[in-house]
């Protein structure tokens, strides 16, 4: 093959990577030249400085509809495609696993078996304030595109700081980073409120240095992550309300590595009194979860 002939071949290749490139982008300009300038730059390791978490309640006659919308097109689109977002899943809490919440009256969730569906989402840390200006940017554009899903509630959805987490078996097995890839057979998420903003500092090293390394010992919990909530920008979209309890809050995901249904009485009852009892502080939700199966529809029918 002459020099003269290559060069064309090459020629005819850039032009067709070029071709699939508009095609795939609708022919706009997506200014990828900017990509390799902020690659470059700024904070990349691995730990989960930030994280989404978002409880939500499908309306009545909406929940399979809202299931596909979320795992069809929002969980990559308003989320995963993000950049920073680098790890999320899916959990759902059935009928048989909402009734075993408390305490019956809670800040968070009014009735609280409200919120059939969590996600979780680790955040790069150090990359909050990218993210959020790119999150507001895209659920604007889905907003506008009529990509977003009217026929539910946001019980609890907030974006959340990283403050510890405690691990049941030390430096051995999954690291926190690996926590929403590691295939854990159920969630616990807990939330609670201290009585001020210095008393939630005194209620986290409690936490960190007593409480949890009790819990955590012989339990089916490997691991339990602790964040405090962030405020909402003030561009957020309408029906996302502003975080509840910025500056007394604190949100616990429990890991399990079994079914929360056949481990409650032991281990998760009473949570609410032994945190009541340091005086520290008030547990306003325990809730427990277990995974989707992504691409199905599996336990949508058992939510009400």
């Amino acid at each position: 093959m002459s020099e003269d002939t290559r060069r064309e071949d090459t020629g005819d290749e850039d032009t067709r990577r070029e071709a699939a490139r508009r095609e795939d982008t609708g022919n706009e300009d997506t200014r990828s030249e900017v990509y390799a300038e902020l690659a470059a730059v700024g904070p990349y390791g691995v730990r989960p400085g930030h994280a989404l978490i978002t409880l939500v309640e499908p309306h009545p006659g909406h929940e399979y509809a809202y299931n596909r919308w979320y795992e069809d097109d929002h969980y990559y689109a308003g989320a995963m495609a993000m950049p920073w977002m680098y790890a999320g899943r899916r959990w759902v809490a059935t009928r048989e696993l909402q009734l075993l919440r408390y305490p019956e009256k809670s800040a968070v969730a009014e009735p609280v078996t409200a919120g059939c569906y969590l996600s979780t989402y680790w955040i790069t840390a150090g990359r909050y304030a990218d993210h959020m200006r790119w999150t507001v940017a895209v659920n604007r554009r889905l907003n506008r595109d009529a990509r977003v899903y009217r026929d539910r509630t946001h019980v609890l959805t907030a974006f959340m700081d990283h403050e510890v987490t405690a691990y049941r078996d030390g430096a051995a097995g999954p690291r926190d980073f690996h926590a929403l890839d590691h295939p854990y057979a159920g969630l616990v998420l807990e939330v609670v409120d201290a009585p001020s903003p210095a008393a939630r500092a005194e209620l986290l090293e409690w936490l960190r240095a007593r409480h949890l390394p009790k819990l955590l010992a012989g339990s089916p919990a490997a691991l339990v992550t602790v964040f405090r909530p962030t405020p909402l920008p003030l561009d957020r979209m309408s029906y996302v309300k502003q975080v509840e309890g910025v500056d007394t809050r604190l949100t616990l995901l429990w890991f399990l590595e079994a079914d929360p249904a056949r481990c409650w009485g032991e281990h998760f009852t009473g949570l609410d009194e032994r945190v009541a009892e340091s005086g520290l502080g008030r547990v306003e939700l325990v809730a427990p979860f277990i995974p989707t199966v992504p691409g199905t529809d599996r336990y949508v029918d058992r939510l009400r």
